[in-house]
């Protein structure tokens, strides 16, 4: 019975018709037009570079989409590249036959560099060799986009644009964990910021600068500033990240500069405002991925405090 059950739900949902279809593809392509855009604005994508570029594959995945796909993809890639600077390849994609001495020979299927270049060759005239070229074909959600260097055989540009850019995040987030990995291996450490306003009941401002370490990077360590408890203090801080919702745990050991100024420039070792050592410990509970979270703060000064805590800002860019 379970079986048969289970049977029913798997062909229900191999024969569910798919959600995704040209309205999917035409916003992908506005979204690839979108990030070719930034990465030509930013420096990582040459546009000089890449011209003059030929269009080798611009194939629709859909019945729908066959009378108007290739015309949107040259429009995004002439606003992307210049219009003088794109060139279309219609016979990449067909069969092709090519006659050399004592030998004839017929090509079905994808097409290789060197016979783009042959095939460019062929047809540009007096026009130079095209640099780069491009393949653009529609998938099931988006498109998948190739830009790929004739001289060199180098990748350009690949990518598998969705237009809510599902794909894209994925990918930015599987390079920084890669980059993340790779900075752990050469113990390169991470500066992270946090400024604490616990308000309530108690006040305890703080600022601190840490650099965080550790072979998971879930340690803490650096320098602390306090307000109000005690009035005015320095010290040094450390916490140690749990995977309980990435919750912060740890503490600060602060000396009062009031009394420590008091003690230095009188003959009493009595407190002036604060006890001259003061210790306070930190739990910051993050609000999911922001840069936010709730702060609780008790001290050895009585004081208990709940506020809101700023997690790895810039707010002194001169010293961080």
């Amino acid at each position: 019975m379970v079986l048969t059950l289970l049977a029913l739900l798997w062909s229900a949902l191999v024969s569910a018709p798919a959600s995704a279809g040209p309205a999917d593809t035409s916003d992908a392509l506005d979204r690839l037009e979108e990030i070719l855009e930034l990465r030509i604005d930013d420096g990582l994508l040459d546009a000089e570079a890449l011209q003059p570029a030929i269009l080798v594959s611009s194939q629709p995945r859909y019945e729908a989409s066959q009378a108007w796909y290739a015309a949107r993809v040259i429009e995004v890639l002439e606003r992307s590249l210049g219009a003088d600077s794109l060139r279309l390849c219609e016979a990449c994609m067909a069969p092709r036959a090519f006659v050399a001495e004592g030998s004839l020979t017929w090509q079905t299927g994808p097409v290789s560099l060197d016979d783009v270049v042959r095939l460019d060759d062929q047809s540009r005239g007096d026009a130079p060799p095209a640099r780069s070229a491009i393949w653009l074909d529609e998938h099931r959600g988006g498109v998948a986009v190739r830009i790929v260097d004739l001289r060199t055989a180098r990748v350009i540009f690949a990518q598998n644009v969705d237009p809510n850019l599902v794909e894209y995040d994925n990918t930015q987030r599987a390079y920084g964990l890669s980059e993340e990995l790779e900075r752990r291996s050469r113990g390169d450490s991470v500066t992270q910021t946090f400024v604490d306003f616990a308000l309530y009941p108690g006040q305890h401002l703080s600022l601190d600068w840490t650099d965080q370490w550790g072979p998971t990077n879930s340690n803490l360590s650096g320098l602390t500033i306090s307000v109000l408890d005690p009035i005015v203090g320095i010290g040094a801080c450390h916490y140690k990240v749990t995977p309980l919702f990435n919750t912060m745990v740890g503490g600060q050991v602060l000396i009062s500069l009031p009394t420590a100024i008091t003690r230095s420039v009188g003959d009493s070792d009595e407190d002036a405002l604060d006890p001259l050592l003061n210790v306070a410990g930190v739990v910051r509970v993050p609000f999911g991925r922001s840069n936010y979270g709730g702060v609780l703060t008790v001290s050895t000064n009585g004081v208990v405090g709940l506020g809101i805590s700023l997690m790895n800002i810039r707010f002194l860019p001169v010293l961080l």
